[in-house]
């Protein structure tokens, strides 16, 4: 197989959309390629990227936490349409519908469209927070909260952006709740949850939290990410998002690391229905249609297939699913076919506008679909 146009639309993002990046791609079960370009010290073109180079996942790190809470709900620990209260007892009561403040654009405020409703956090379910239709808004600035625990306690504490299940808004804050509920579930900090059900079972040893101040790390292997204006630095080894960088770097939403193989192979396990971890049935349930918004089509955890035409999933058949992150990575994995696609950029090294990253995935992605349907 002539793999020559992949690796042509894999090489033409460097220097312009990323100082660096990673490629894996596996089909049929068996790895069909992948490559890596770019220097991890971009400035003094210093430390080539490799195969085993370590990029911030940012928001793919949500899939490795609902495959965690997937394997609760198998062993019969909490269910998905069991309230959310139930295990997070300060998430109840009755909340105003306001706007929220655009991560994007700061100071700037998105408007809901129900902004004299009432919701009740306590009928919130689990499914509602990983479908994005629970109500919650997409974004907090936890960050400028003193500390961990007063971080935790705003996302309990928020108030909603529309009445729960009439939209469909991505959210990074019930992501950031379910992980405070695999904690209380499990017993243990959510990076150690993750690791005994998720990264340890599956042999995924270069996947992990990069906690602040605990563990030391070849900064030379990692991908840098942005300068950061409320860290006042280049973030190296270290996690990209603010909100997960004030709650000690292990967070639901954003925190992970890994290579480009790792995530293959963790993509690998829900082509296999599952196995070791889940049960084809809930691989079936957390990739199945739950919520819709216009073009946005919500599984569990998952993003579904986009008929957009600038969404990365649009090149793949309508049965894939998969994710996106914030700094340049994403992990889609198409059962037609067979085919699992883990792409790992620092795009956010140059800045923050999602031109280039959405116009490079979607280059990367027809041309990984051409050269499989020859």
């Amino acid at each position: 197989m002539d793999t020559s146009l992949i690796k042509q639309a894999f090489f033409s993002g460097m220097g312009s959309v990323f100082p660096a990046a990673t490629l894996e791609i596996r089909h049929q079960g068996r790895r069909l390629g992948g490559g890596f370009t770019g220097w991890l010290d971009p400035q003094n073109e210093q430390h080539a990227a490799y195969f085993d180079s370590l990029f911030d996942l940012a928001s793919v790190s949500k899939l490795f936490v609902t495959t965690a809470f997937m394997t609760l709900v198998e062993e019969g620990k909490v269910g998905l349409d069991q309230q959310v209260s139930t295990t997070l007892d300060e998430f109840t009561g009755l909340r105003p519908v306001t706007p929220f403040e655009d991560p994007l654009n700061p100071g700037q405020m998105v408007p809901s469209r129900n902004e004299k409703a009432m919701v009740d956090a306590s009928k919130v379910t689990f499914r509602n927070l990983l479908a994005h239709n629970s109500g919650l808004p997409a974004w907090q600035p936890l960050f400028k909260e003193i500390g961990p625990a007063a971080a935790r306690q705003v996302a309990l504490k928020t108030s909603f952006f529309y009445p729960t299940g009439n939209r469909v808004v991505y959210s990074d804050i019930g992501l950031i709740l379910l992980g405070m509920a695999v904690e209380n579930l499990s017993g243990l900090r959510l990076d150690e949850a993750v690791y005994q059900r998720v990264t340890r079972p599956l042999r995924l040893h270069s996947t992990s939290y990069l906690p602040i101040g605990e563990k030391h790390y070849d900064s030379t292997n990692i991908a840098p990410t942005e300068i950061c204006s409320w860290r006042g630095r280049r973030i190296v080894a270290e996690v990209h998002d603010e909100n997960a960088a004030r709650l000690g770097g292990i967070a639901g939403h954003a925190g992970l690391f890994s290579t480009a193989i790792d995530l293959s192979w963790f993509g690998q396990m829900f082509l296999d229905g599952g196995a070791p971890l889940l049960k084809p049935e809930t691989v079936a349930e957390m990739t199945r249609l739950q919520a819709q918004e216009g073009t946005t089509r919500r599984g569990l955890g998952f993003a579904l297939w986009s008929p957009d035409p600038v969404n990365s999933s649009n090149p793949f058949s309508q049965r894939v699913f998969g994710h996106t992150g914030f700094t340049g990575t994403s992990l889609w994995i198409d059962p037609e076919r067979q085919l699992v696609v883990a792409l790992l950029t620092n795009r956010v090294y140059y800045g923050r506008d999602p031109a280039g990253i959405q116009a490079y995935r979607i280059k990367v992605h027809r041309a990984i679909k051409e050269v499989i349907d020859q």
